[in-house]
């Protein structure tokens, strides 16, 4: 156990029932094995478990280590389907390349959402490329996922309209041990199998230091045809403890990801055989080089200051198909060249797209306790240096063409931000206003014409939280606050309208627990945004949606029904219209108005049975709300799908501190065939989720 004199204590823990403010989300909760800490609460959600929600003031959900692993989830975005107001859709079935939507906002590339690994940003470009086209995160590799979909907006930026999931890694344990995992995953139809290789060894070497290194290695195929994929993933952990004030935490990672894409199917394709491709050309490569830093000083116990700082570079390119075709420009009555993503027809091209990133960010914050009054305050500074280009290989004769695009965009971000939470009532009433300013400039150039052009973007942000523990029982919470998305630069090399995008988020809700067994949540929540930016796939530009408005309710039940029997249910209305344009009244793209969300949890000796069931309703594919679907699948309602997982597990002592945890899931059990419509560089066509997939898995911890 570490000495005593190496603890950091709590900031007078203000923390008692709701705001906990600071930048950014706090590390997992403490495992048994790591150290025995009390840890300043110097971070806005403070330590990311379920007893922390309890008083957060906002919606809030914390994935724990065993909703990750034992309940038969394929990937992280599958762990995340029961959480409320999450929108997943699936592409791969093996998590490279995560679609995750908060509340109605678009779930592809989880753009709309703020990701951040130990609450340092994850995105490629934190401020102007929030798309999650490279995601280097492996699910073996974390504990918990925090998250918080509202209430969090002043202390988190740009991109958080969505709310903010904080994915958490193992952390380092206090005495030595190490992990060894394997698991399987078949599909069904296909007889593909991918397998998922998992070391972790760790430990405090001395009392003041502690190692750990983790690697991820997965190889094989995803569900479908033309889906080869291998990942390595490598992570290595320091936490130093200089003295009895400072303490240092360091993380070096490299992720390395290959896979071959299988894409859209038109309709007639996918309904011949989902499980098929039709664009043999379609594929990614990417690594991912990341590094962050944190000095943690604790002076006194109503003093703390961090400064955290960042830096990764990123070369990721995707490789798809087009079909080049003449077009009469209706505007000139000009032939116009065209490029053709329908999966029917057959390329004449590929392109292949690679993205250079080198991305350096600096944080210092300070938290100050004043009597009732907690002040905290901070900065940040970003910059993004991309190199965007494009490239064209003939399939005719095999030409290669390098020039066609050479774009260079240097971006250099500035944010501060302040808080007050005011304790009132004997701490039962928290009070929290608070504003954050950004200012983000970004300078492009085209090597290939000279052209040069800038945008530059200031923009107050300001925030109002409230908690009040009403009863024992009862604990009411409200908040307002307003984000900001900025300029992307993937929206600058296609024809349409953009503009920065703002948006004001509102909640109500409460938090009611009768008896010890049983938790309830109601959360009334309201999105208006303004200048809201959609990829219109059929036609290749970006629209400007203008004003849109998301809003809905958000219930949530947990019982434990005997020492055995545990019990989930969840419940999302979703109510989503465009208030202004061609298509003013219609419903947004990708947002099922129902969605209902349960689970079932028996344990009984060494044994663990796990069902877990998710149905969400109909929807859009686009915003003129298609009905009938278009031949080449293009736009058309999305149908009705429900999703059920399976997984039963059994520990078995080896003796010598020895365990083995050991697991059979099913995946899909119905084989419900749930698709969507195409993604990214595979825009057009019914994309499908993967079908019945069986999971075996083995872990040994010694």
């Amino acid at each position: 156990m570490k000495s005593a004199g190496f603890c950091r204590r709590p900031l007078s823990m203000f923390v008692s029932l709701a705001l906990m403010p600071a930048l950014p989300l706090a590390a997992a909760e403490v495992a048994s094995t790591q150290l025995d800490q009390i840890v300043v609460e110097g971070d806005w959600l403070g330590t990311s478990d379920k007893e922390s929600v309890k008083t957060y003031t906002g919606a809030r959900n914390v994935v724990d280590s065993e909703e990750l692993h034992e309940r038969g989830a394929l990937n992280l975005e599958d762990a995340l389907r029961k959480v409320p107001g999450i929108q997943v859709l699936d592409e791969t079935g093996t998590g490279i390349l995560p679609n995750i939507g908060v509340r109605g906002l678009n779930p592809l590339r989880s753009e709309r959402v703020q990701l951040l690994v130990d609450g340092y940003p994850v995105a490629i470009g934190p401020y102007t490329n929030v798309g999650v086209s490279l995601f280097p995160v492996t699910l073996p590799s974390l504990e918990a996922v925090d998250i918080a979909r509202g209430g969090a907006a002043v202390h988190y930026g740009p991109n958080n309209v969505g709310g903010v999931l904080n994915l958490i890694t193992k952390p380092i344990p206090n005495a030595f041990e190490q992990t060894l995992r394997e698991r399987l995953l078949i599909a069904e139809d296909t007889g593909h199998v991918l397998t998922d290789t998992y070391y972790r060894a760790g430990g405090f070497v001395t009392d003041n230091l502690g190692l750990q290194f983790q690697a991820n290695l997965q190889k094989g195929n995803g569900f479908r045809d033309h889906s080869d994929t291998e990942v390595q993933n490598y992570i290595f952990d320091v936490d130093y403890f200089a003295d009895d004030i400072n303490e240092f935490k360091a993380q070096l990672q490299y992720y390395d990801v290959t896979a071959a894409l299988p894409g859209a199917l038109s309709p007639a394709a996918y309904e011949a055989d989902r499980n098929q491709s039709q664009r043999p050309y379609d594929g990614y490569d990417a690594d991912m080089w990341r590094g962050t830093l944190t000095w943690i000083h604790t002076p006194s116990e109503e003093l703390e200051f961090q400064w955290r700082n960042f830096a990764h570079r990123a070369d990721r390119t995707f490789f798809f198909g087009q079909h080049e075709t003449i077009k009469i420009d209706p505007d000139t009555g000009n032939p116009k060249l065209s490029y053709d993503m329908d999966p029917a027809n057959k390329a004449t091209h590929v392109a292949d797209s690679p993205r250079i990133f080198n991305v350096y960010g600096t944080e210092p914050r300070v938290t100050k306790q004043l009597g009732n009054h907690t002040l905290m305050l901070g900065g940040r500074y970003v910059r993004e240096e991309v190199e965007f280009d494009v490239n064209r290989l003939q399939l005719s004769d095999g030409s290669y063409n390098d020039t066609v695009r050479d774009w260079d965009f240097t971006t250099n971000a500035y944010a501060a931000y302040v808080s007050d939470t005011i304790s009132l009532l004997d701490d039962r009433l928290t009070l929290t206003p608070g504003i954050r300013y950004e200012e983000v400039r970004t300078d492009y150039r085209d090597d290939n014409s000279g052209d040069i052009s800038d945008n530059h973007t200031t923009a107050w942000l300001p925030g109002l939280t409230l908690g009040l523990q009403a009863t024992d029982e009862v604990f009411l919470f409200a908040n307002a606050q307003r984000s900001l998305v900025p300029v992307q630069t993937a929206q600058v090399i296609r024809e349409g309208a953009v503009a920065n995008e703002t948006a004001w988020n509102y909640e109500l809700g409460a938090r009611w627990q009768p008896y010890s067994s049983l938790e309830t949540s109601a959360t009334l929540f309201r999105i208006d945004y303004e200048d809201q930016i959609q990829y219109n796939k059929a036609q290749s530009v970006y629209e400007n949606l203008g004003e849109t408005r998301q809003q809905g309710i958000e219930l949530e039940g947990r019982w434990q029904a005997t020492g055995e029997l545990a019990l989930g249910l969840g419940y999302t209305f979703l109510d989503t219209e465009l208030l202004s344009g061609d298509n003013s009244g219609n419903e947004l793209p990708n947002a099922p108005r129902h969605r209902v969300s349960a689970d079932a949890v028996y344990q009984t000796g060494l044994w663990t049975a796990s069902a877990t069931a998710l149905y969400a309703g109909e929807s859009f594919s686009d915003t003129a709300n298609t009905q009938t679907e278009e031949p080449n699948g293009s736009a058309g309602k999305l149908p009705s799908y429900t999703l059920i997982n399976t997984r039963l597990g059994r520990d078995i002592a080896l003796g010598n501190d020895m365990t083995l945890n050991v697991g059979l899931g099913v995946n899909n059990l119905l084989d419900d065939d749930a698709y969507f419509r195409g993604a990214d560089v595979s825009p057009v066509g019914r994309l499908p989720m993967p079908g019945r997939t069986y999971v075996l898995e083995g872990q040994l911890s010694f």
